[in-house]
């Protein structure tokens, strides 16, 4: 696991200002690229768990890749702009079974409860555990209803058996670390709203797990869709308000697995 930062007021800059004001133009993946061109290799990159799900008695694949790679690509540039944290400049794609998931200290995954929910290895559920218990944190996002969250903790439950997943409140730490942010947000989908997200639901909340002295190692974003919030940043028909929202819950989470 790479060293973390240990002098936590370099990650801050001295004000955050809002997204609009970071994105005031509208561009594609090519105009993105291009303001993360001159990065040097830094203390973060954007790491996409790519995983196996059930599909139609097999295995299928792809479900692990939905909003990729606009979504990181955006979420890395808005970590370069609204942080002083430096930031590689590509994406990266691992399994869980992959020995270079140790190199990074966050990881990202989502629709974790669709087509009868993850497939996770005999390697792929330890290498996850020692990862988490040496220090990383998993971030999960976008999975919606009770059937999803059914579908991912009957195979996220191989992982830590003994241990409960817990709902974190408006007041945790995670919410205020970077930003001030009263408690979880629904992030809706393109074409969708807060009131109403996604099979009806019109709450979202955050769960976590967390290891022998509290620290929070996998969070868990349910009913809410951030990989939306970052991947149409500039769609004329998604609200500001909502990637702004997607914008400060990742960078509030990332901020938190990088200094504890």
């Amino acid at each position: 696991m790479r060293t973390r930062i240990l002098v936590t007021l370099l990650l801050f800059p001295l004000s955050a200002p809002l997204i609009a004001q970071v994105f005031p133009q509208p561009g594609g993946l090519g105009s993105i690229a291009y303001d993360l061109a001159d990065e040097k290799l830094g203390e973060f990159n954007f790491v996409r768990v790519q995983f196996d799900t059930y599909w139609g008695g097999g295995f299928g694949y792809g479900t692990w890749s939905i909003d990729f790679p606009d979504a990181d690509i955006n979420f890395l540039r808005g970590v370069s702009r609204l942080t002083n944290i430096k930031v590689e400049r590509d994406p990266i794609v691992l399994r869980f079974d992959d020995e270079r998931i140790f190199d990074y200290p966050f990881l990202y995954m989502l629709e974790v409860g669709q087509n009868g929910g993850i497939v996770l290895s005999q390697k792929e559920t330890e290498n996850l555990r020692e990862y988490l218990l040496r220090g990383g944190f998993l971030l999960i996002d976008d999975f919606w209803g009770q059937r999803q969250w059914d579908n991912f903790y009957a195979a996220f439950n191989q992982v830590f058996p003994d241990r409960e997943i817990k709902e974190l409140n408006a007041d945790h730490e995670i919410f205020h670390v970077y930003y001030d942010i009263d408690g979880p947000q629904m992030i809706p989908a393109l074409y969708r709203s807060d009131e109403f997200g996604e099979q009806g639901i019109d709450r979202a909340s955050n769960h976590a797990i967390l290891d022998d002295y509290g620290r929070v190692m996998v969070l868990i974003n349910w009913n809410s869709d951030m990989g939306d919030g970052w991947e149409h940043t500039y769609h004329q028909a998604y609200s500001t308000r909502y990637a702004n929202n997607a914008y400060r819950l990742g960078i509030n989470y990332l901020m938190y697995s990088m200094t504890h």
